[in-house]
């Protein structure tokens, strides 16, 4: 390929990559646990514009080509909630994923003042789960999503961003 994976800040003209990505990306999620209606696959185009807008979102670029996404936001305890963390098919195993969450937890500890992350992924989500805990995130209880997918729901301190990612 040639050319090396840049991280950085969405903007408004990622909006469209980032949304198709996704619902590329979830796909596997979906097969998983047998229900196409999951957040990110129903998600409309105007619901990721706003999170664009408002929420801290970062993407994973090869070239001109956003390859991976990740977004969060500080909720009103102070712990910075991320999510729809994916990377192409194509380019998964490389590092890009923890690359994406190390992005966000430092600009959400830094900019946004979180004091924690906190994440989720489906009981049956093998490797997002590995990640998440190579990564520092510790299981801290289950969650019921509103799509009825049973959810693991890990968090770690935001002073361990910068060594764990």
């Amino acid at each position: 390929m040639g050319m090396s994976v840049t991280i950085s800040a969405a903007t408004e003209q990622d909006v469209e990559q980032i949304f198709r990505l996704q619902y590329l990306c979830f796909q596997s999620e979906a097969a998983l646990y047998g229900n196409y209606r999951i957040d990110p696959l129903v998600q409309t185009l105007d619901s990721v514009r706003e999170e664009v807008a408002a929420d801290c979102v970062f993407v994973a670029r090869l070239g001109d080509e956003v390859v991976g996404s990740v977004r969060g936001r500080v909720t009103e305890d102070g712990a910075a909630a991320i999510g729809k963390l994916c990377v192409h098919p194509r380019l998964q195993g490389h590092g890009i994923g923890a690359r994406l969450l190390r992005a966000a937890e430092s600009a959400l500890a830094g900019e946004r003042g979180a004091k924690r992350f906190r994440l989720h992924t489906g009981h049956r989500s093998e490797s997002n789960l590995r990640l998440y805990r190579r990564v520092g995130y510790e299981t801290v209880g289950t969650a019921q999503g509103a799509d009825g997918v049973p959810m693991i729901v890990l968090e770690k301190p935001a002073g361990t961003y910068a060594t764990t990612a």
